[in-house]
């Protein structure tokens, strides 16, 4: 082992669209935050990240923005993703030298490679001195401990907020994989228009993504749910409330969640007849904070006939992915190898 090795802290790190996961060897996941920060944009001061920043979102005046620098699974905003990373990092480290060794990112399946060289760039410029990526997929593949090095097929569908990630698994890769950009952030754009043709109100991300979690479902259910919504009249400009209900919600989402099932039994077509009959036995396996939409496992399973289930803790699987590999490093390091991985940083 290097010198150098001995002072530096692995670290994995799901920096998704909607929140930013990081776990640190011997302490857990210690950060769980959105991946927003809140700018001054005329003295370029950073005022405030994670769940603060949320709180901000469509409510801020002119001079503060309030980014999102991670889309669609993607690093659109470099500098942005550089502040958030480096601020989490940072709080994790009391020490003079803040340097973290081994570093592996989740990423989804379709970066191109200056995507892939920005995401790792990221962590790099942060402080950490080794980074490996690793497809989301796989990561939350083995964080539901399904057998991914085992020859037999696993099915995973991680429904996050930017991305959904689709991937047959098995002998430690993916065989077969499908990245959308069709998730739950596409979901709050649909009930944004769909609150907007129907009742003619114009409302923000916040509220949609509200009702989604209060009264959103993928199948019909039993129960009575509305929620009551403020935004503003097309007409007249005046604030003005209004009831939406379930069957709304759902109408409104209705798309995506077909585009998502259509992706699947895609993805089941081109994979090789062995697999599929593992696929068939064993069933798909649904995970993400998007999965936790209400009856999302049973819309899967009777779209494409074949027995889906959520795993538990669904929101965390791919950051459990991540640290296992980080914490059993020399099992999953032909895995590691497999993938992607970025330079190292000479020291």
């Amino acid at each position: 082992m290097k010198i150098f090795e001995r002072f530096t802290k692995p670290v994995a790190v799901d920096l998704g669209t909607s929140n930013t996961r990081v776990y640190l060897k011997g302490r857990g996941v210690v950060v769980t935050e959105p991946t927003i920060i809140a700018v001054n944009a005329k003295s370029g001061q950073i005022l405030t990240i994670g769940n603060e920043a949320r709180k901000m979102l469509d409510r801020t005046p002119q001079h503060i923005r309030v980014v999102k620098p991670v889309q669609g699974g993607v690093v659109s905003d470099f500098e942005m993703s550089e502040e958030i990373m480096r601020h989490h990092l940072r709080e994790l480290d009391e020490s003079i030298v803040r340097r973290y060794g081994l570093a592996v990112l989740g990423i989804p399946s379709d970066l191109t490679e200056v995507e892939r060289k920005s995401a790792e760039d990221v962590l790099l410029s942060a402080g950490a001195s080794r980074v490996y990526l690793v497809e989301s997929a796989i990561a939350a593949a083995i964080g539901a401990r399904l057998p991914v090095a085992e020859p037999t097929a696993s099915m995973v569908v991680n429904l996050g907020g930017g991305t959904t990630e689709i991937a047959v698994v098995s002998v430690g890769g993916a065989v077969a994989s499908k990245s959308l950009k069709v998730a739950g952030d596409r979901m709050n754009e649909d009930i944004v228009k769909f609150v907007r043709e129907e009742f003619k109100l114009a409302i923000g991300e916040p509220t949609a993504e509200e009702i989604k979690v209060s009264v959103g479902s993928a199948v019909p259910m039993d129960e009575k749910m509305e929620i009551v919504i403020r935004g503003r009249d097309l007409g007249t400009g005046l604030p003005r409330e209004v009831t939406v209900k379930n069957p709304q919600v759902r109408l409104a989402i209705s798309r995506s969640l077909k585009t998502i099932a259509d992706a699947a039994r895609s993805l089941i077509e081109s994979s090789p007849p062995e697999l599929v009959g593992d696929i068939l036995e064993r069933g798909i396996f649904v995970c993400g904070g998007g999965s936790l939409l209400r009856g999302f496992d049973r819309y899967m399973e009777k779209e494409i006939s074949v027995k889906t289930t959520l795993i538990e803790d669904p929101m965390s699987a791919t950051i459990r992915g991540l640290a296992t590999i980080v914490d059993q490093y020399p099992v999953y390091e032909k895995l590691l190898e497999s993938q992607v991985r970025s330079r190292d940083i000479k020291m």
